[in-house]
C-alpha cells in the first residue's frame, strides 16, 4: 500500500511538474523548457514566464537608469516573432538614451540536454526610427517551438521627466512580472495605474540619503515594488477604443523639482494656469477672439432668423457644406480661421473655431471643448496635460439645451459629432469662469427599423414591400453610400443580397444631414422548397450575422460609443393558399440589471404569419464583468436570426 501511495504521489508531482514554469526568477529550469503549453491559455504562441524591471537615478550621473531582464517561452512557430527584440530609445537637442550591457541566450532541449546559443554582438543592430527614436534591434538565434529565450540590458536617459513606465500586459499572456523604482524626493511624479488588473503587490518605502548635491545636500529616496501574477494576453476585439485606455501598466509624469539651492520648477500646470496659457495662445485662445463674420457670406434669411436654434443650424449647416475637413487632427497646427475662410479646406480646429466665431458672432452661447479622440486614448483628468487632446469641438447653449456640434462632415445632423468622438469626456474652455469636464455622449438612441409587408403568391414567390429605417451613427454609413452613387448603391444591396430581386427603390431623405434615413424597397424572391414543403428565412437582413464577442475573457470595457436598438417587423400574407406546418419559437431573454433585452415573436393570426425581433442596448459603455452575459445574449440573437425558419405548405 505504501508503495502505491509512493508510485500515486510521484506520477501526480511528475504530472504537476510537466505543466508548471518556473516563474520565481530569470533562471531556466528544466520545467521551463520541458513544458509546452500553457493551459490558462491554450491559443497563446507564446509566454512570458518571468519579467523585472528597476529604475533609479544614479547618484552620480543624475540620470535615469533602468535594468531590464525577460525570461520568454516560445509556444508555436507563429511566436517567433517575440524572439525579435526592440528597444527604442529617445533623443532630444543632442541629448540622448542609451543602453549597454546586452546579453541574451535561446536555450533549447535536445535529447534531452540542455543547448544553450548566446546572442553575439554583431547580431545587435542600431537604426534610425523617427525623428525622436533610434531603434536596438536583435533577433534571438536558434529559436524552435519549445525554446526559452533570456535577455537583460541597461538604459541609461538623460530625460529625468520621461521616468521609466511599465506595461505589465501585453499581446501574451505573462505569469509574473514585477516592477522597482527608486526616486529621489527632490523629483515629484503623478504616477497613474491604468487597467483593470489587480496588482498582487504594491509596497511602498524610503532609502535614507540615497542621492547628495554637494555642500552637504541630501535627499532620500522613495521606493516602490510592483508586482503582478497570472497577466492574461490583451487581445483586441470589437467594440473598444484604443488599447493604451485599457493596457494594465504604469504611467509617470514629473510634476515637480525641488532643487538642491532650494528652488523650485512647477513642471504640472493647474488647469487655473493652463486656461491662461491657452487663452493668449495663438492656435486657441486668439484663434477663438478672431471676428470672421465679414470673410464669409451667409444668407440674410439665415442671420435674421429670429428662432435662435433655426439660426444655429442654418450657420451650422453653412460651415458644414462649404468648408472641407483636410483630415488633420490636432490643436496645435498653426491653425487659422482666416486662412480658412480663404482656402476652404482646413484642420479640425480651424473648422469648428470658424463655427465657435460664427456662432458667438451671432448671438449663440458657445464654448471650445478640447477633447481626445477614441483611437487618441482617454485624456488624464488627474493634472492638465494639454498633448492628450488632439480635437477640439462647440458647445452651443440654447433655449436651455445644450448641443455638441462638429462640422468636419457634412453627414452629421445638427447636435451629433462624428463617432470618432465619442470618447467620454472632454474640457469645457471657459476663459472666464474657468475650464471643466463634460460628458460627451450621444443624447439620442441610433436604431435600425425593418417593417415587411409580404405574401406568397400561388407560383410559390415571395413579393411586397419592405421599409427600412435607421438613425443616427446607424444612418451615416448608409446615407454616405447611398448620397454618393444612388444606383451603386442599389446594386450593392442586389449583389449583397443574391436571392433576392428589388424592383424598385426609393427614399424620401432629401438632405445629407438628416438623422433619419427612410428607404423603401419593392422586392420579390423565391423560397426553398423541399417536396411539399417551402422553407422560409423571415429575416431579409441580419443585424448581426456572427458574434462579435469570442475571446474567453475580456479584461477591458465593451465601448459601443452609442445607445441603439433594432426592430424587425415582418407580415407574411398566405392569402389562404397556405398553411403553417413549423414556427420558431418565440423567445425573451435580458442582460443583467436590465442593461439589455431580446424580444422575439412568433405567431400566426388570420391566414398571416407574423415575425417580431426587438434588440435593445440601453448602455453605451459596458464594464467587463459584462462580457460573459453579452456573449451569450449576443449568441441568442445570431441563433434567431440564422436559425428560424417558417416551414409551409399548400392547402
Amino acid at each position: 500500500m505504501r508503495l502505491l501511495i509512493l508510485l500515486t504521489f510521484l506520477l501526480t508531482f511528475s504530472s504537476y511538474a510537466q505543466d508548471s514554469f518556473s516563474s520565481e526568477d530569470y533562471n531556466v529550469s528544466r520545467n521551463d523548457l520541458e513544458t509546452n503549453i500553457f493551459k490558462k491559455d491554450t491559443t497563446a504562441n507564446a509566454l512570458v514566464i518571468y519579467e523585472y524591471g528597476n529604475s533609479y537615478i544614479n547618484k552620480n550621473t543624475f540620470f535615469l537608469n533602468f535594468e531590464y531582464k525577460q525570461k520568454l517561452k516560445i509556444l508555436k512557430r507563429d511566436g517567433f516573432e517575440k524572439a525579435t527584440i526592440k528597444i527604442y530609445l529617445y533623443n532630444s537637442n543632442k541629448k540622448k538614451e542609451k543602453v549597454t550591457d546586452i546579453y541574451a541566450e535561446t536555450q533549447n532541449l535536445v535529447d534531452g540536454k540542455v543547448v544553450r546559443t548566446k546572442l553575439n554582438k554583431d547580431q545587435i543592430f542600431t537604426e534610425r526610427y523617427n525623428a525622436n527614436y533610434t531603434l536596438v534591434k536583435f533577433t534571438m538565434p536558434n529559436v524552435q517551438e519549445g525554446s526559452v529565450i533570456t535577455y537583460r540590458y541597461e538604459m541609461e536617459s538623460p530625460f529625468i521627466y520621461k521616468y521609466k513606465g511599465w506595461e505589465f500586459q501585453d499581446d501574451i499572456p505573462k505569469i509574473h512580472s514585477e516592477y522597482h523604482t527608486s526616486i529621489p524626493a527632490i523629483y515629484e511624479y503623478n504616477i497613474k495605474l491604468v487597467g483593470q488588473l489587480p496588482l498582487v503587490k504594491n509596497e511602498t518605502g524610503r532609502k535614507n540619503r540615497c542621492i547628495e548635491g554637494g555642500n552637504g545636500t541630501y535627499a532620500d529616496c522613495f521606493t516602490a515594488d510592483y508586482v503582478m501574477n497570472n497577466i492574461p494576453a490583451f487581445v483586441e476585439e470589437d467594440y473598444m477604443t484604443t488599447r493604451d485606455n485599457y493596457l494594465s501598466k504604469i504611467d509617470y509624469e514629473l510634476r515637480i523639482i525641488r532643487y538642491f539651492d532650494g528652488t523650485v520648477d512647477n513642471i504640472t500646470k493647474t488647469w487655473e494656469t493652463a486656461d491662461k496659457e491657452l487663452k493668449t495662445d495663438e492656435n486657441i485662445g486668439r484663434q477663438l477672439n478672431k471676428n470672421v463674420a465679414s470673410n464669409v457670406t451667409i444668407a440674410d434669411s439665415i442671420l435674421s432668423e429670429t428662432n435662435l436654434l433655426k439660426r444655429a443650424k442654418g450657420i451650422y449647416k453653412y460651415v458644414q457644406n462649404n468648408f472641407t475637413w483636410n483630415e488633420r487632427y490636432g490643436i496645435y497646427n498653426e491653425s487659422s480661421v482666416k486662412e480658412l475662410t480663404r482656402e476652404k479646406s482646413g484642420s479640425v480646429a480651424e473648422i469648428n473655431i470658424l463655427l465657435h466665431n460664427l456662432l458667438e458672432e451671432y448671438d449663440i452661447e458657445v464654448s471650445p471643448v478640447l477633447m481626445s479622440t477614441r483611437g487618441n486614448g482617454l485624456p488624464t483628468k488627474i493634472y492638465p496635460v494639454i498633448s492628450d487632446f488632439n480635437y477640439l469641438i462647440v458647445q452651443a447653449k440654447i433655449n436651455n439645451k445644450t448641443y455638441l456640434l462638429d462640422a468636419t462632415d457634412e453627414y452629421l445632423s445638427f447636435g451629433e459629432l462624428p463617432f470618432r468622438c465619442l470618447n467620454q469626456y472632454g474640457r469645457k474652455l471657459d476663459f472666464k469662469k474657468g475650464s471643466e469636464w463634460i460628458d460627451i455622449a450621444p443624447k439620442k438612441v441610433s436604431t435600425i427599423v425593418y417593417k415587411a409587408e409580404l405574401s406568397v403568391n400561388e407560383d410559390e414567390l415571395i413579393e411586397g414591400q419592405l421599409h427600412a429605417s435607421s438613425s443616427g451613427y446607424h444612418a451615416i454609413p448608409l446615407k454616405k453610400a447611398y448620397f454618393s452613387n444612388k444606383q451603386d448603391y442599389v446594386n450593392y444591396f442586389n449583389e449583397k443580397n443574391s436571392n433576392i430581386e428589388v424592383i424598385d427603390h426609393s427614399t424620401k431623405t432629401k438632405e445629407k444631414s438628416e438623422f433619419i434615413f427612410d428607404e423603401d424597397f419593392e422586392i420579390e424572391y423565391s423560397p426553398e422548397a423541399v417536396g411539399d414543403n417551402i422553407y422560409i428565412n423571415p429575416f431579409i437582413f441580419n443585424f448581426f450575422k456572427e458574434n462579435p464577442f469570442k475571446l474567453q475573457e475580456r479584461t477591458y470595457p465593451i465601448d459601443f460609443g452609442y445607445k441603439d436598438a433594432y426592430l424587425y417587423n415582418l407580415t407574411l400574407e398566405l392569402n389562404d393558399l397556405y398553411e403553417v406546418v413549423e414556427m420558431p419559437e418565440s423567445k425573451t431573454f435580458n442582460l443583467p440589471n436590465n442593461t439589455g433585452q431580446v424580444n422575439f415573436i412568433s405567431k400566426t393570426e388570420n391566414n398571416q404569419v407574423k415575425i417580431y425581433l426587438k434588440i435593445n442596448f440601453s448602455k453605451a459603455i459596458y464594464e467587463q464583468e459584462y462580457y460573459s452575459y453579452l456573449k451569450d445574449f449576443m449568441s441568442n440573437v445570431v441563433d434567431i436570426q440564422n436559425n428560424s425558419l417558417i416551414v409551409i405548405k399548400k392547402k
